[in-house]
């Protein structure tokens, strides 16, 4: 499936040599200019030898200080090379961080689990104040272009005004909602869960609650019927009955709205995944990260429950990163909200 990814969002060349400086005990990889999806393919195997070698080095440096790109491409290789790392032994501390870079590293929290060092002082203060500008929202070109929906204004807008027309909704529908959950199953009238966004950034998502309370400690009981890095099941006994209703609906999706307006998602995007799936994606699945995850996307128009393969997900996902414009959102909201009226087209 990678080089399906690969020879679908690019035509670059597909082999990125790393140089790697060896010295006692320890090895040194130098990073190129751009660590996207293909550098990123060639960063994780470059570091996967250093780990098989025999002996292999007790610390890896990872050199950044030519680097002034990184997407989510190359932060999934840094954070599965870190793992990989971990798991023999070995040491991993960044050099001389870009401050493009470290805005990445900080955009995830990633700059408080890496290590780093500097060659100099003076890249020190460089450092410090890249960590400073990075948490200032306000400063953007700091952060990667990783898509073009990312920094369009016009797509930020739209955002903005169909999410708070939807929390006007939300409020209307809220009272019989909420007086529905309780009757069927006491317990908390919304759901919240940790998921991944755009560069993989951790935020917390809201849902009205469908299933029963202790429904996370009983998904290991659950079969799941869907192939790779998601949770399916049609038939999933923790559903509650009138959250089986608001799934077909889609009614429990309404707060999301407040995620939309608060930035953490867009109306139309990608699916927004768990951490624990993205910690089994592939480099090159990283990719679906480069754009906000929305509340509908190509996942939502095309199938929704009868997508059962993350091969399936992913090349959605992708298909939305490539043909997307502000007209192609509007016709997918309209899509959306026409299947809404679909009784068969909802979720389980």
């Amino acid at each position: 499936m990678a080089t399906k990814v690969q020879s679908f969002m690019t035509s670059q060349p597909t082999e990125v040599n790393f140089l790697v400086t060896s010295l006692n005990e320890m090895a040194i990889v130098q990073v190129p200019a751009r660590l996207s999806v293909l550098e990123a393919v060639g960063f994780k195997q470059t570091c996967q030898k250093l780990t098989q070698a025999n002996p292999y080095p007790k610390k890896i440096i990872i050199d950044f200080h030519q680097t002034i790109f990184m997407d989510s491409s190359g932060l999934g290789a840094l954070v599965s090379n870190y793992k990989t790392a971990q798991e023999h032994g070995i040491t991993i501390i960044l050099r001389d961080v870009t401050p493009q870079v470290m805005a990445v590293l900080t955009l995830t929290e990633l700059d408080q689990v890496f290590p780093m060092e500097f060659s100099s002082e003076p890249a020190v203060v460089e450092a410090e104040n890249a960590t400073e500008v990075a948490k200032n929202s306000s400063v953007k070109e700091q952060l990667p272009t990783t898509h073009p929906s990312v920094a369009s204004w016009m797509k930020r807008l739209i955002d903005i005004v169909g999410s708070i027309v939807g929390l006007i909704i939300t409020g209307i529908l809220c009272i019989p909602i909420v007086v529905a959950i309780t009757i069927d199953d006491s317990g908390p009238i919304f759901f919240e869960q940790t998921r991944c966004g755009w560069m993989g950034k951790r935020f917390k998502i809201w849902k009205f609650r469908s299933m029963c309370v202790d429904a996370e400690a009983k998904k290991s009981l659950v079969k799941n019927q869907v192939q790779g890095a998601f949770f399916k099941n049609e038939n999933d006994p923790r559903i509650t009955k009138v959250g089986r209703f608001l799934r077909r609906t889609s009614l429990d999706e309404l707060p999301q709205f407040w995620n939309v307006l608060k930035g953490d998602m867009s109306l139309v995007g990608t699916r927004p995944p768990t951490p624990d799936e993205v910690e089994r994606y592939e480099v090159p699945e990283w990719q679906r990260l480069d754009v906000k995850p929305g509340m509908t996307g190509e996942w939502q128009v095309n199938g929704r429950s009868t997508v059962r393969s993350f091969e399936d997900v992913i090349r959605l996902d992708l298909q939305y990163q490539k043909n997307w414009s502000l007209l192609y959102d509007l016709k997918l909201i309209f899509k959306t909200v026409a299947i809404l009226f679909n009784r068969k087209s909802g979720a389980f």
